[in-house]
């Protein structure tokens, strides 16, 4: 607070944090200066309220086929405004126009895996992550795209072709996959001898 009327001997502080202990120092002064302190005052803890930070850094991704794999940051103790912290997640297929919703009661959690064998490969998402305390629930995050699980390759490179290069060694070249939802990343190509 500002500083107050030497004859006045209560002050409001305001603009404290929810669900925060606090102690308290009062210092006399006068037109020579400022005093000394006061010994700290208790502790005293302020009441909780809801949640009003989000979760950011939204991604995720990977995971297996069929598996929506979401991901975040989460919340510092003194943001959680109270007891009882959890994350509200909200995922929808893009384009469409209804909310899957999930909450997961755990104050470190930052990750949380949807799995639905109806989810095809490398299929967008439109993700929300919010948070929720014994007070209710708080603020959501903006939308994030996330993609669901890739398959594996459902398709063969094309045009393998061998050269003899010497004695001991051959030459096999082949065509690349192009990307494409069935195909996924493809990271890397196996060359075996039959």
């Amino acid at each position: 607070p500002e500083v107050v009327n030497g004859r006045t001997h209560k002050a409001t502080v305001v603009d404290l944090s929810p669900w925060v202990e606090y102690e308290f120092r009062v210092l006399a002064s006068n037109s020579v200066g400022i005093g000394e302190p006061s010994r700290p005052s208790a502790l005293l803890k302020t009441k909780a309220a809801v949640p009003v930070v989000a979760p950011t850094n939204i991604s995720g991704g990977g995971g297996s086929r069929s598996e929506l794999v979401i991901t975040w940051e989460p919340v510092p103790e003194e943001l959680q405004n109270g007891e009882g912290f959890g994350y509200i997640i909200m995922f929808r297929p893009l384009g469409s126009t209804t909310w899957t919703k999930a909450v997961v009661a755990s104050v470190e959690a930052n990750k949380y895996v949807y799995r639905n064998e109806s989810i095809t490969p490398l299929s967008p998402f439109e993700v929300k992550v919010g948070v929720y305390n014994n007070e209710g629930g708080g603020t959501l995050s903006s939308i994030s795209i996330v993609y669901s699980g890739e398959d594996e390759p459902q398709i063969a490179p094309a045009g393998a072709s061998a050269l003899s290069v010497s004695a001991s060694e051959v030459e096999v070249s082949w065509q690349p996959i192009a990307w494409n939802r069935h195909t996924g990343r493809v990271l890397g190509y196996e060359v075996r001898r039959l």
